[in-house]
């Protein structure tokens, strides 16, 4: 019995998160009320609370989601096969790209983010330090292969994230769109450059 029940909570507390973030979208955080979220669900606001104690909670529950994605897929990138240069780019490019899709072109869901940004969430934070770890691996490989000279591994990952911060945080990608500064593709050029090995940077 226990081993059901606790299949049925998960399922109902992801059954909420799908809702939520579905109504952060259409209405926007701040105008969505666990009142909507309950009524959406067909249960009363005192059951979602049995799963989740605050709206806050539900909206850290659905930021983590929505970076768990972005994670996984670095990851995946991560462990791929191929030169270290190609997956740093692919991973950086593909970090871009989600955030973009998911924050930027989402007026509703760059509310959220705003938000979740202000109030400094330890989910924001586990997140990059999850995003500069994934990159750090990939110079790690660099570096077992000749490709890349880094003696500091997390000094290295982290110089390649703040590079990539105009590219990777979702209020900068939209605040930086249409001002003058290089490409994505000449800032990743301007990384792999750096951590290339000296006399071999071209």
């Amino acid at each position: 019995m226990t081993l059901v029940s606790e299949h049925t909570e998960t399922d109902t507390r992801e059954r909420i998160l799908v809702v939520a973030e579905r109504l952060f979208r259409q209405l926007g955080y701040q105008k969505t009320t666990v009142a909507d979220i309950a009524k959406e669900l067909r249960m009363s606001p005192a059951n979602v609370y049995r799963f989740f104690d605050s709206k806050k909670a539900i909206h850290e529950g659905v930021a983590r989601g929505l970076m768990g994605e972005v994670e996984i897929e670095g990851r995946r990138i991560a462990q791929a096969p191929g030169p270290a240069a190609v997956r740093l780019r692919e991973l950086m490019i593909t970090i871009n790209r989600m955030n973009t899709e998911r924050y930027v072109g989402d007026s509703k869901l760059h509310e959220m983010v705003e938000i979740a940004m202000q109030e400094d969430w330890g989910v924001c934070v586990a997140h990059m330090e999850c995003i500069a770890g994934i990159i750090g691996e990939v110079i790690a490989q660099g570096v077992a292969s000749g490709e890349f000279e880094a003696p500091d591994l997390l000094l290295a990952s982290l110089c390649a994230c703040t590079a990539m911060m105009r590219f990777f945080h979702p209020q900068m990608i939209a605040q930086c769109a249409t001002k003058p500064g290089p490409t994505i593709d000449q800032m990743i050029d301007f990384v792999i450059i750096g951590l290339s090995p000296r006399g071999k940077a071209n």
